[in-house]
């Protein structure tokens, strides 16, 4: 299985950044995909090359800051899961961790990089041009 994490801190509280993360609708807001459709616990994705990938939401649990979701009904990608925690570091400070598990492993490797890219959106986002 390929895990990947990526971690950012923000200056900013984590109950307003969760207010985008925790809006798994407002996806392409921050991370880079050009849509997002939600219909229930499922949401579907596109990415810029109109790829469409449909998901499961697991897990969307405001006390802990956390969201789960699992790509399913693909013929390539036989096992994923995606975490993102939002944690607060004291009241105006928070990291936010992406984390993916997926088989076959080395698909894991461009959700890391597109991670990385949506957590620095999420840094510009609420900290400007820093």
């Amino acid at each position: 299985m390929g895990t990947v994490r990526r971690h950012l801190f923000i200056d900013a509280d984590a109950d307003t950044v969760w207010g985008l993360v925790g809006a798994p609708e407002r996806l392409h807001e921050w991370f880079p995909t050009t849509s997002t459709r939600m219909e229930g616990n499922k949401r579907w994705i596109t990415l810029a090359s109109g790829i469409t990938f449909e998901e499961d939401i697991v897990t969307l649990d405001h006390d802990l800051r956390r969201f789960q979701y699992r790509i399913v009904n693909n013929p390539i990608i036989t096992s994923h899961l995606g975490t993102v925690d939002v944690i607060p570091d004291g009241d105006h400070r928070c990291v936010v961790i992406y984390s993916t598990d997926m088989e076959p492993e080395v698909l894991a490797l461009p959700i890391g990089g597109a991670a990385g890219v949506g957590l620095a959106a999420l840094k510009e986002r609420f900290e400007g041009n820093s």
